[in-house]
């Protein structure tokens, strides 16, 4: 599933016998992370040691800086094998918002090498005191994906005067925080999204960022928009997760013949018009969701800025491509028949993932209303961009 787009990228950016062997196993142990709820470390680690985490980190601290597109890929080939899993390794998209922070504290993040796992919470933001040039941070932040498997942790702060409508985030040692195991759901069970409680941490300004502001570092990866491009990873778990679900039901098709004596499943003309229209709808999605990314990477790379309609067209791609893969994920369930409704069925568990990214904030329907302001010239809202 991945393809590599022609750019300036580092060759051999991937450990790929590596990869396709931690892909076997997370497909073999799927089951596992819903039921602990979580992705456990010894996967993160994977997850590290094929590039998952340096992707997007700068050449200057021994990271990747690979292209949008061949990052969402990654993720896609990873959310195929199971969806719990390709959420967890998206949050390697957190370099290109940590690239806000101030480039010495980059320097000390990274260290001891490009591969940090970070994960967080930032709605909603807390009051944070301020403490000369620090801020004491206090507070309970629920959806904190992947918060058992990082080694930092953000969070958002809300800080008497501060305006614009984005919130500042606090990143402190994983260490810091307490994780109150809340997570408990029916799709994406396995991706640890539980509460993060912080009682009095001291954070320094110069380890604190706004989310979606300008970043420390002028590469072209960090001029991608940040926010559009944290929406798109999210997305992309659900396309592969679709993409898991049609290539089940077909493989299913082929063979399985119905205990009433009808014909194969492949035979039959209702199965073979909900496949044919699924791919369509699929391929399609897909096809418009990495075309405005790599038309807007081959704006960047050219030195240009990325205007307000190209980044509208990112998100707008984004909740498309999210709704569609879970529209998808239900008609495979519904082919899947009386079969398809036991607990750890394949189809159930790809038509829940896709359900919950589906629901995000970041890609959920009432993200047209905010395509179609900008798209008519009624400004946009805060966050959205």
């Amino acid at each position: 599933m991945l393809r590599h787009v022609a750019d300036s990228q580092p060759k051999n950016m991937l450990d790929q016998p590596a990869l396709s062997a931690l892909l076997e196993e997370i497909r073999e142990r799927a089951l596992e992370f819903r039921r602990v709820r979580r992705v456990p470390q010894d996967i993160v680690e994977g997850f590290q040691h094929v590039g998952v985490y340096r992707a997007l980190v700068a050449t200057q601290f021994g990271g990747l800086e690979v292209s949008p597109s061949t990052f969402l890929e990654l993720i896609e080939t990873i959310g195929h094998a199971d969806g719990s899993a390709g959420w967890v390794a998206s949050f390697g998209v957190s370099a290109t918002y940590l690239a806000a922070l101030p480039v010495a504290t980059l320097e000390t993040i990274y260290a001891e090498g490009p591969d940090v796992v970070f994960a967080g919470a930032i709605f909603p933001p807390q009051a944070a005191e301020v403490s000369g040039s620090d801020f004491i941070v206090n507070g309970r932040w629920p959806y904190a994906s992947g918060c058992p498997g990082a080694s930092l942790i953000g969070v958002g702060i809300a800080v008497a005067g501060e305006s614009g409508g984005l919130p500042r985030t606090a990143v402190m040692p994983a260490s810091s925080v307490r994780i109150e195991e809340t997570w408990n759901t029916i799709g994406l069970a396995g991706t640890g999204s539980h509460d993060v409680i912080v009682e009095g941490v001291r954070v320094p300004e110069e380890w604190t960022f706004i989310r979606g502001g300008a970043p420390m570092l002028d590469k072209p990866i960090y001029r991608y928009p940040s926010l559009g491009l944290a929406a798109q990873v999210l997305t992309v778990v659900g396309l592969g997760c679709a993409r898991r679900a049609l290539d089940e039901v077909i493989a299913m098709a082929d063979g399985r013949r119905s205990i009433t004596g009808a014909p194969t499943m492949a035979d039959r003309a209702h199965v073979q018009a909900v496949i044919g229209e699924a791919e369509a709808m699929l391929l399609a999605a897909r096809a418009f969701f990495f075309g405005v990314t790599d038309e807007t990477w081959a704006l960047l790379v050219a030195g240009q800025t990325v205007p307000e309609a190209m980044a509208n067209r990112i998100r707008l791609a984004a909740t498309h491509a999210a709704q569609v893969s879970s529209d998808v994920a239900r008609m495979c369930f519904g082919l899947g028949g009386i079969a398809a409704v036991q607990t750890d069925h394949i189809l159930g568990r790809c038509m829940q993932d896709c359900a919950v990214v589906a629901q995000h904030a970041f890609m959920a329907k009432g993200n047209y209303e905010a395509a179609g302001r900008v798209i008519l010239g009624r400004g946009s809202r805060p966050g959205y961009p």
